[in-house]
Order: C-alpha cells, then structure tokens, then sequence
C-alpha cells in the first residue's frame, strides 16, 4: 500500500494516515530526503513526530529512546526497533511503501502471541 506524504515544503516532521488507519511519521532530513516509521515510539507509544531529530537519529520525546531513521536500530537499547518504510516518487510526488496492514487478532490471539513471547 502506498500513502501519499504530502507536500514537504517548510516542514521537517510530520504524521499521515494509511486508508486501513495506520499513523506514520515522516521526517524530512537537513539533506531533503524523507524518512518513513510508524508514528509510536516501539517503547511505550510516545508520538515521535513531536521528538528531536539530528541527523538521521529521532529523539522519542517521553523516555529519550534513540532511533536510527536509516535502519530502524535504536540506540539506546537492544529491545526496541523502529519500522523504516521506503519512501517512492509517483507522479512527481513522494509517498511510502507501508505494505499491507496485519490481520486483527482476537482477543485470545494476542494473549497467546504474548504467552509465547515470554
């Protein structure tokens, strides 16, 4: 699924909306180009549109995780990983190659799913 990003005219961080109702953050980088994750932080949720990007590193604002906008990697620990998205032009204007959104699991799914994580 592609999401359009808009135009990034003047702005350096911002969040679009999948048709399914995914949120992502787009970042535009002191080089022009454009960096696509989802818009919660992996940790605890916090909107990491709102955190402090320097160079190709965001800052979440809540608990100052660290996360790499070119792989994904957070720096502050092992535990946590960001989703990277590619970002390509259609007709002129860039957009996000999101993928397809995951099956919605039922209740007792996810407590399974989470069962076998621990």
């Amino acid at each position: 699924m592609l999401v359009d990003l808009g135009d990034p005219a003047g702005r350096s961080a911002w969040t679009v909306s999948a048709d399914d109702g995914r949120a992502f953050a787009v970042f535009a980088l002191d080089d022009q180009s454009l960096r696509v994750t989802d818009a919660a932080c992996p940790h605890n949720a916090g909107p990491l549109v709102e955190g402090q990007v320097r160079g190709a590193e965001v800052r979440c604002p809540w608990h100052w995780y660290r996360f790499d906008l070119d792989s994904g990697a957070c720096r502050t620990t092992d535990l946590f990983a960001l989703t990277v998205y590619p970002v390509v032009e259609v007709d002129g204007r860039p957009h996000a190659d999101v993928g397809e959104a995951p099956p919605t699991m039922s209740w007792s799914e996810r407590l399974r799913a989470h069962a076998r994580e621990s």
